[in-house]
């Protein structure tokens, strides 16, 4: 049996929110001496190298922990999800979490034979079929319109080239 602690939370309310607040903190240290380990660049001057951000959003997570274990010690709780349009009482839906698992596995084992477009695809139109949608064709036309675009906008716009699988040399 868990006690009732100050405000209608139980002890154990209390004990998760420490245990958010330790994972953030250990998430904030694995990102600062990760950044530690990024070797120099050659090209890059000043302060701002390549383990800057890395070093500030791990510090910020570090600061962020600290003020969380801080509030939930001094009686802070956070708020139950008022569930505005999910059933909190409701079982999970293994079906849809499966449909989804094997759209992405279907994705990762067809990525580099088939390429990106292909692959992704499978999986943008696994996913909505997983989430409910029965519109097959018009499912089909918007997944490759998805995969072609996302090819393009990484390759255009960040210089990333995703697998082109059976349209090398084409794309």
């Amino acid at each position: 049996m868990s006690s009732a602690a100050p405000g209608g939370t139980t002890t154990e309310q209390g004990r998760s929110e420490y245990g958010v607040a330790l994972f953030l903190a250990a998430l904030g240290v694995l990102v600062i001496v990760q950044a530690l380990l990024i070797p120099e660049s050659r090209i890059a001057r000043g302060p701002v190298g390549p383990a800057t951000v890395p070093l500030v959003v791990g510090g910020l997570l570090v600061v962020v922990a600290g003020f969380l274990a801080l509030d939930v010690f001094r009686g802070g709780r956070g708020e139950p999800e008022a569930g505005e349009d999910v059933e909190l009482t409701g079982s999970s839906d293994w079906r849809t979490v499966l449909l989804l698992a094997v759209a992405f596995i279907a994705n990762a084992l067809l990525i580099e034979s088939m390429g990106w477009w292909f692959s992704g695809a499978v999986l943008f139109w696994g996913a909505a079929f997983a989430l409910g949608s029965r519109h097959y064709v018009r499912d089909a036309l918007i997944a490759f319109a998805l995969s072609f675009g996302s090819f393009y906008l990484f390759a255009l716009g960040l210089g990333v080239v995703l697998p082109p699988g059976i349209l090398d040399g084409i794309l």
